[in-house]
């Protein structure tokens, strides 16, 4: 663990044993990154709640923490690309664009161990491939963590507000 992702205030999962998370680990209540678990819970509830624009930045502030070639990284970069992915389409009804960063995001997201920090990344990864095909697969989508899809609060807004 770096010192720099330590975070002693983020909770354990509340359900399952995911990658990146030990019972016995003491720092960061059992997460090897903190930071990244941390921006990983406020990343998705905005994702959850169309906030896509706060989920990227969520994802991409924490993202610059690790170094290329890492599963860190490519977990973060690909999360940033659905996030952009979904606003591309959401947004600016730009299909041809949600497609291209959700081609880009499976290839990252490929190897990412599928409960990597609570997040069900076989259910990320069927619902972007299903959305090349047939962008309506997103709507009503959420991202699912922990078993549950969480939604935004206050605090999540003020986390991404806290990151520019």
């Amino acid at each position: 663990m770096n010192d720099h992702t330590r975070d002693h205030t983020v909770s354990p999962p509340t359900t399952g044993n995911p990658t990146g998370w030990r019972d016995d680990r003491a720092e960061s209540n059992g997460w090897e990154h903190g930071t990244l678990r941390r921006a990983v819970m406020h990343g998705v509830a905005l994702y959850n709640s169309g906030e896509f624009h706060e989920s990227h930045d969520c994802f991409e502030a924490e993202w610059y923490n690790y170094g290329s070639g890492t599963t860190e990284s490519a977990f973060l970069h690909g999360m940033v690309q659905v996030a952009a992915g979904a606003y591309k389409h959401f947004d600016f009804e730009d299909d041809g664009g949600m497609r291209s960063l959700f081609d880009t995001a499976l290839q990252y997201l490929r190897g990412v161990p599928d409960d990597y920090y609570g997040v069900n990344l076989v259910d990320v990864r069927t619902t972007l491939a299903s959305a090349l095909d047939d962008p309506t697969a997103l709507h009503g989508w959420e991202i699912e963590l922990d078993g549950d899809h969480p939604v935004a609060t206050e605090a999540d807004f003020e986390y991404a507000d806290g990151l520019e």
